[in-house]
């Protein structure tokens, strides 16, 4: 059982907790606890580990400390080191995979029994190395353990993270991950945060989860008097109460540190008051006051105390001892450790640890450590570390923090984190890079070590997605480079840099670096000039048009494949394809496409590791030409390789090419995780462009997922142009596009034809060729709403000769439905229902169930008001059973506006289940398509369908379905 002293002024608080205690497992998930220093977090959460223990639930708590901040996983790492090893062998396969995945790669430290915290952790890590797994798996690995775990605990689990705030990158996107994807088991995760000192990713990720009902958030604001007063200090004098809580400002720490500071006052008589009667303070602020508890502790006492600070989480005995050399050896170590328990400065954690009573408390003692003495005891801790066995990258911030300049084996020792953390923890990499190069001498006999380190970090900033730091890096780089270099390094740096300019839609310095390197002399290696000749053709159709490319990328794909580099080749045809797709000319995007999956495809993992951009532009380009679940195949597969440590900036362009996949097929909820996870993405990586381009994806599915008249999709269209500015580019179109769309759906038909006029000019040649007819169907309904039909005629005629040019079943079905409005509008029905029974047979050829569905149900009406109620009825339940199963609360809703249902009648002595099996019968289907429409087990549906049989005596499937027909209208 956790000890706890009596919380004051949380009932409120402590109500919301106690409802989620009691039904761990289901929303939220987490809890965030906010507040300023010393308001009470660490507190609450106490009470919270406490009740969770108390109704049966382990708990797994870990602090973030402020000293340790580029251990990857650190505060994951203290929260799993109290896992029982029994239980976690308990688990086999599953814990074991975990053990060597996350386990490891989140506290390396565990390696060393002897100087870290005993337990499952420490069991699991021992003999594996950081750079064993890549971050986005040890993520899935750690909510598969998490499940597994929460399943095995009988109550459920509650992980508690304490000052969340100084917390190592890595954590915070494996947080992130668990936010986005909550765990489907009794599992709690609770943490505490300063919200002022919050990473922006992380307080971004939290409040999407407080706003899909993920996450709970719990701002802790100050104290009331009462509490203060009453509770805190029971028996105080009123005035003197008044003044030490107006002091204070409701703050409980400072009100019970300046409490003891007064009567340290009143005993000793060292502070004067602060005029007006106010509270006596010590001269230094609040820092002197808890260092002022430190005075009567002898020179042993106070140097044990300081070890405790600089050590954090590694305060064992061992390096304690290792760090504070006392006389007498482990005996008076205890003797003074006991001391400083005893007046309460330090407390003991599980494993051995100890630690000092509050973050601010250790903030405190060591900043007032004298930096030399700090220096040096860093610098034994990284020996003790050393001698023990323990993992570069739990020795490197000491090696760092001892560094007075240049010393080859320190910078030896954070080189190798730097290696250990590459993958798993790109941004660790990136620092530890950063502290060499800080202290690495500026003269020529470094120069070309200095030049590859800067490489190397702009290369780890790139794949963490700090895009604007890797450009300026790489701009040093090459600015640096002597004018005959002749290493290669110059197009390594050219081709990065050239890549983080057009990532960051600085298409036009992309283009001028990269012609600029290829027209040098002498002329680049072949091999250099593959990968700067792939990075030319990527700006197309950006910066460039395809066609003023399309011989440059024929040549570097003669010179791969003359090269024998294939997955440069498979880069170059990709390219190819793409752009070819995106200028809508379909039979030679069709001929490269082929080539590029079948090069693609005889390609390893291993092979594509530093190519996965090809995946992406080939899942692109496969559903341009509307092969969807080629799409998704490539899609899926560069998401697995990008996870695996490929670069961040990547994966929202792989989750958007299968988020607008299953947006066409209708399988919106799966599509909105998919651009979530994508916004997250881009939101941290700082390019406006990308941040527009995937919002616009969300409103694009935001449309289709949300009931009429929700605004939703309209907010996060004009905030995706808000993003994308006023650039002129390939992106920015799309996103007015969408704009388009979301304000026609906003019931704002003006703005929806100056948004895609904004798109494509008055000319609309800015519209993307191969998506136009789709487009155009957005000006032609604004157009026959606000009654312009010329306009609407117009514009439908050009949908028409594009898509007969495309050839392409949904451009096709577009081109159809802007026909069928122009008719409907000119009072046509008949006419304007037969095009849209055309298109919604178009839209599911491709598989493109949301355009069949919206097709079928627009049909239906006009067929209505055709006078052919009973193909209207037809056409209307089959469009409102596409657009349930697939979540389209947009089409549901607008079906249920069009053509409100009348009870169908049903097949005499059939219960309604049974008729409704009938009619899936009548259509088609088989027993494992109709319990998958219905969420039933084959077995059920059989079972009905023996009912069925028996009732309407009817003995195949054929003869029910002809039964059936007859009693549908």
């Amino acid at each position: 059982m956790t000890d706890r002293t009596p919380l004051v002024g949380r009932e409120a608080e402590l109500d919301r907790l106690d409802a989620v205690l009691d039904g761990p497992g289901g929303p939220p998930g987490v809890v965030d606890l906010t507040g300023a220093a010393g308001i009470g977090k660490s507190r609450l959460l106490t009470e919270v580990c406490g009740r969770a223990e108390e109704r049966g639930l382990t708990v797994l708590r870990g602090r973030a400390t402020e000293y340790e901040r580029h251990i990857p996983f650190r505060v994951f790492g203290d929260a799993f080191a109290d896992l029982d090893p029994e239980l976690l062998r308990g688990l086999g396969a599953p814990g074991a995979a975990w053990a060597a995945s996350a386990g490891a790669a989140a506290d390396g430290i565990a390696a060393n029994p002897a100087v870290a915290p005993s337990g499952a952790g420490a069991e699991a890590g021992a003999g594996v190395g950081v750079s064993a797994v890549d971050r986005f798996a040890a993520h899935r690995a750690t909510a598969r353990l998490l499940t597994a775990l929460g399943g095995r605990m009988g109550a459920g689990l509650l992980i508690a993270l304490d000052d969340l705030h100084w917390a190592d990158p890595a954590s915070l996107e494996l947080l992130d991950h668990l936010v986005r994807h909550p765990l489907r088991a009794p599992v709690v995760i609770v943490v505490a945060r300063r919200d002022r000192q919050t990473a922006p990713s992380l307080a971004a990720a939290l409040t999407r989860g407080v706003d899909t009902g993920a996450v709970l958030r719990l701002d802790l604001g100050p104290l009331t008097e009462r509490a203060c007063v009453e509770q805190l200090a029971p028996g105080l004098p009123p005035d003197r109460g008044a003044r030490l809580y107006a002091a204070s400002e409701g703050n409980p720490l400072y009100f019970l540190t300046l409490l003891q500071g007064q009567g340290q006052s009143q005993d000793q008589g060292r502070y004067q008051g602060q005029g007006q009667g106010g509270p006596a303070l010590p001269p230094g602020g609040l820092g002197a006051l808890l260092l002022d508890e430190l005075t009567p502790l002898s020179a042993a006492q106070r140097r044990t105390a300081e070890a405790v600070a600089v050590l954090g989480d590694q305060a064992t005995p061992p390096l304690l001892l290792a760090l504070t050399e006392p006389a007498s050896g482990p005996d008076r170590l205890d003797a003074d450790l006991g001391v400083l328990a005893r007046r309460d400065l330090i407390r003991p954690r599980p494993g051995g640890v100890w630690s000092l009573r509050h973050p601010v408390l250790r903030a405190a003692v060591y900043e007032d450590t004298g930096p030399g003495r700090r220096a040096a005891l860093h610098r034994r801790a990284a020996a003790a570390l050393a001698a023990a066995g323990a993992p570069a990258t739990v020795r490197a911030h000491h090696v760092e923090r001892a560094l007075t300049g240049w010393e080859p084996e320190a910078a030896a020792v954070l080189l190798e984190a730097a290696e250990q953390s590459e993958t798993t923890a790109p941004a660790s990499c990136a620092h530890w890079l950063e502290v060499v190069l800080r202290v690495l001498p500026d003269t020529p006999g470094h120069a070309a070590r200095r030049r590859d380190l800067m490489l190397k970090r702009a290369r780890a900033l790139s794949v963490c997605g700090e895009l604007r730091a890797s450009r300026d890096l790489l701009h040093e780089v090459i600015a640096g480079l002597p004018a005959d270099d002749g290493s290669g390094v110059r197009a390594a740096a050219v081709t990065l840099c050239a890549s983080m300019e057009r990532h960051l839609g600085q298409y036009r310095a992309s283009v001028a670096l990269l012609r600029r390197a290829l027209s040098r002399r002498p002329a680049p290696a072949p091999a250099d000039a593959v990968a700067l000749g792939l990075e030319l053709g990527s700006s197309a159709p950006h910066a460039l048009p395809f066609p003023a490319v399309r011989a440059e990328v024929l040549r570097t794909l003669e010179l791969a494949r003359a090269l024998g580099n294939e997955p440069a080749a498979a880069g170059a045809l990709a390219v190819s394809a793409l752009g070819e797709a995106y200028e809508g000319n379909t039979d030679a995007a069709r001929e490269l496409t082929d080539r590029a999956a079948a090069c693609v495809d005889a390609l390893t993992d291993r092979d594509l590791a530093d190519q996965c951009e090809p995946l992406a532009r080939l899942g692109w380009a496969e559903f341009y030409l509307e092969r969807y679940e080629d799409a998704e195949r490539h899609a899926d597969r560069g998401l697995a390789i990008a996870r695996r440590g490929g670069p961040l900036h990547l994966l929202p362009h792989l989750l958007m090419c299968k988020a607008i996949v299953h947006t066409h097929a209708c399988r919106l909820p799966s599509a909105l995780d998919l651009v979530d996870e994508a916004e997250s993405i881009a939101r941290g990586i700082g390019s406006d462009e990308l941040l527009g381009l995937v919002l616009a994806n969300k409103a694009q599915v935001l449309i289709a997922a949300r009931p009429p008249g929700d605004v939703s999709a309209l907010a996060t269209a004009e905030e995706a142009v808000a993003a994308a500015g006023a650039r002129t580019s390939w992106w920015t179109s799309l996103v007015w596009c969408v704009m388009s769309y979301a304000a026609l759906h906003g019931g704002d038909p003006v703005r929806a034809r100056s948004a895609m006029l904004r798109a494509g000019g008055a000319d609309l040649a800015g519209l993307q060729p191969s998506m136009r007819p789709l487009f155009l169907e957005a000006l032609v309904t604004a157009a026959v709403t606000t009654g312009d039909l010329a306009g609407a005629q117009e514009w439908a005629a050009l949908a028409g000769r594009d898509a007969e040019r495309l050839g392409l079943p949904v451009q096709r079905a577009a081109a159809l439905r802007c026909a069928g409005q122009v008719l409907a509008g000119s009072g046509r029905p008949a006419a304007a229902a037969e095009r849209f029974a055309r298109a919604a047979e178009e839209a599911g050829r491709s598989g493109a169930v949301l355009w069949e569905a919206q097709s079928l149900l627009i049909g239906a009406s006009l067929t209505a008001e055709a006078g052919d109620p009973a193909t209207a009825s037809a056409m209307w339940r089959r469009g409102r059973r596409l657009a349930e199963s697939g979540g389209s609360l947009l089409l549901t809703g607008l079906a249920d506006l069009l053509l409100p249902p009348a009870p169908p009648p049903r097949v005499p002595g059939l219960t309604p289940r049974e008729h409704e099996i009938a009619t899936l019968v009548a259509e088609g289907l088989t027993t494992p398509a109709i319990a998958a429409r219905l969420y039933l087990s084959p077995r059920t549906v059989d079972t009905h369908l023996s009912h069925i049989f028996r009732k309407t005596g009817v003995t195949t499937r054929s003869a029910l379905a002809a039964l059936t027909a007859r009693h549908l209208p």
